[in-house]
């Protein structure tokens, strides 16, 4: 058990039936009534994002959650497996629970949150960013840098994302697991 004084940012709590964590909170105490707390929670089952009001002091249940890394194997039609990358135990979970499976190539680092107390996946978490090869995309324009115009690109693993008119087929670049968007060439 814990209170409103014990509010962090990434603290797991049981809320209606769910587990949330804390994106944001603040500590409010207006000239008259009672003080509170204002939080955004983010589900870690559905990836909802909700705001709430807590009277100061309240009591909430705790969850522990452990966060560890893994690595996808392959896609089958019971989900995706994942092998834990220092016990080499494997994990199947479902496409709901990865934050953006479309951007996910054999042999991509995540990881998986995972409740500590019955060992069930929560959440899969790519990279921030993800370094994916163009298979498809009409030609590029060379010199042509300096409008924001964009075209659609297919990546490797099947995803379609928008990127410059420069970029090419064969070209590697890297994208935004979060937006879906085109972030800069890699080098090679």
């Amino acid at each position: 058990m814990a209170t409103t004084a014990d509010f962090k940012n990434g603290l797991c709590m049981e809320f209606n039936n769910d587990i949330f964590t804390i994106v944001e909170f603040q500590h409010v105490k207006p000239g008259k009534g009672p003080a509170f707390v204002r939080t955004k929670l983010k589900s870690l089952t559905s990836g909802k994002v909700l705001d709430n009001t807590f009277s100061s002091g309240v009591k909430i249940n705790t969850v522990r959650v452990e966060r560890r890394p893994y690595q996808f194997l392959y896609k089958d039609e019971t989900g995706y497996n994942f092998m834990h990358q220092e016990t080499f135990e494997q994990m199947n979970i479902e496409e709901r629970l990865i934050n953006a499976p479309d951007l996910m190539k054999e042999g991509q680092y995540v990881e998986i949150t995972v409740h500590a107390e019955d060992e069930r996946p929560l959440m899969c978490e790519l990279p921030s960013y993800v370094e994916l090869t163009i298979t498809y995309t009409e030609p590029g324009i060379k010199g042509d840098t300096a409008t924001r115009s964009l075209k659609k690109a297919t990546v490797e693993t099947g995803a379609i994302v928008q990127v410059p008119l420069f970029i090419n087929i064969g070209d590697k670049i890297k994208v935004s697991t979060t937006e879906y968007s085109y972030s800069e060439r890699v080098k090679e």
